[in-house]
């Protein structure tokens, strides 16, 4: 199975999936890291969070317009239903998060 199949499956289901596009080389993803871990014990299984390295990734990175990171969006049945560029707060994650969950 390739990476686009698995990715579409993933954000396909019910469940809102935040996803991390970010860099290994990145300052402001590295600042990003440990607010996601922060939050994962916080909206538990009701929401997942995956990361994607932009640069293993390029043809995803592409189909989303992902042009800075780190840059995260959160999709619901498939469908982006937010997105925002550069390091985001646990605070403003879960009040995104929450209406979908």
């Amino acid at each position: 199975m390739d990476m686009k199949e698995s990715f579409k499956s993933i954000i396909d289901g019910n469940q809102p999936v935040l996803v991390d596009f970010h860099a290994t080389w990145c300052g402001p993803c590295k600042a990003q890291a440990p607010i996601l871990k922060e939050l994962a014990p916080e909206i538990k299984d009701k929401a997942r969070i995956i990361k994607i390295d932009v640069d293993k990734n390029q043809a995803l990175a592409q189909q989303y317009q992902v042009r800075s990171v780190p840059t995260l969006i959160l999709f619901k049945g498939g469908q982006s239903v937010w997105r925002h560029s550069g390091v985001a707060s646990k605070q403003q994650l879960l009040d995104v998060m929450k209406p979908h969950m």
